[in-house]
């Protein structure tokens, strides 16, 4: 492997909108911390951020919502369609965009 790996972070409609999507998620493994050669997810309202109070998690960027995924060393394709179908479940909460 050369380089490094990608972070990305998705903004749902709702804490339990990314519940359902983490849920989801199979080949993604959910953590409180990202950084490894595997797929990581992690719900920052819940896990790194859950002791400071709403409205300052809010006023640094981390809604209910925000979902933050470390890009492993999985199948491209693989990763992308395991986010589908969570992105696709995650809709039957709340909608999704995009």
């Amino acid at each position: 492997m050369q380089g490094f790996g990608g972070l990305v972070s998705l903004e749902l409609p709702s804490r339990e909108a990314a519940g359902v999507f983490l849920d989801s998620l199979e080949l993604f493994t959910q953590a409180v911390s990202l950084g490894d050669v595997e797929s990581l997810a992690t719900h920052p309202a819940s896990t790194t951020h859950q002791l400071l109070e709403p409205a300052l998690r809010e006023r640094h960027g981390v809604s209910e919502g925000l979902v933050r995924l470390s890009v492993g060393i999985e199948d491209p394709d693989d990763l992308i369609a395991d986010l589908e179908q969570a992105l696709e479940r995650a809709r039957s909460v709340a909608p999704v965009d995009g």
